[in-house]
């Protein structure tokens, strides 16, 4: 199938998902078969036309701008020092195996706990500024980086370090031309998914406490049961959350050509 047949196809499942949404809450296309009252459906689950609606609103009026700038700056803070940290750990540790042995149970208890409840305890430590959503967006992404860059650089194969040892490589030369480029495809795996992980710790901090940003105004339409607003809010954040994970993809093509693609793969 081709990049452009395949787009097509994922463009009309979207257009048939979106014409289901408005044929279903539509009040006036099909008879109530769940719900009493015929607008109930649409109290629950919203109408497409009016949370499209609200979201060209929020842009026309400019007023979504300054929300959504500080969601994505919580988000990309979290996103970018969560990444750095869990891969220079990551490395560290896998390249320290006694350092690894001391710390193991401590980053295990650290993983294994409930990170959305550290919330509360970053808001009292960062206040409600935008520091607190970062802290808790970076315990999000932290470990996922830091887990993948530890197995990757593990799962050096002996035989090659045995090769360039013999070569005379360095210790900086084996960590530049062996260890990072084995790391690297087990980091991008793990930006993939770092990337909604910053957007929920940025949006989780902004409903516990916030003035500004697309979490809190989310907060606040729940609080007057309008739901349009609340799916417009899921829809922006999530528009954004695939953009980023593009640039991702981008980044991860350009630094990983010498990886053979898959079709490669399969005929070799």
């Amino acid at each position: 199938m081709t990049k452009l047949r395949l787009r097509t196809y994922q463009l009309l499942l979207f257009a048939g998902l979106l014409l289901l949404w408005h044929v279903l809450t539509s009040p006036t296309l099909l008879p109530p078969v769940y719900f009493e009252n015929p607008h109930q459906a649409a109290f629950f689950f919203g109408e497409p036309l009016k949370v499209f609606g609200r979201i060209v609103d929020w842009f026309v009026s400019g007023e979504i701008f300054v929300h959504l700038g500080v969601t994505l700056f919580e988000t990309m803070a979290a996103f970018v020092i969560g990444t750095v940290l869990g891969l220079a750990m990551g490395m560290w540790l896998a390249l320290s195996p006694s350092a690894a042995a001391l710390l193991d149970p401590y980053i295990t208890a650290l993983n294994s706990m409930p990170r959305v409840i550290l919330a509360p305890i970053f808001s009292v430590w960062f206040g409600l500024g935008v520091w607190s959503k970062v802290a808790l967006g970076f315990t999000l992404v932290f470990f996922i980086v830091f887990f993948n860059v530890y197995q990757g650089v593990r799962e050096v194969s002996p035989n090659v370090l045995a090769s360039a040892r013999m070569l005379g490589a360095s210790k900086r030369q084996l960590l530049r031309h062996v260890y990072l480029p084995s790391a690297t495809s087990w980091v991008f795996s793990s930006l993939h998914t770092s990337v909604g992980l910053a957007f929920v710790g940025a949006v989780v901090g902004e409903y516990l406490g916030s003035a500004r940003g697309v979490g809190y105004l989310i907060l606040q339409a729940e609080g007057t049961f309008d739901i349009n607003t609340v799916f417009a809010g899921i829809l922006v954040l999530t528009a954004f959350a695939l953009i980023l994970d593009a640039v991702v993809g981008i980044i991860e093509r350009r630094l990983m050509k010498w990886q053979p693609k898959s079709g490669e793969t399969e005929k070799l």
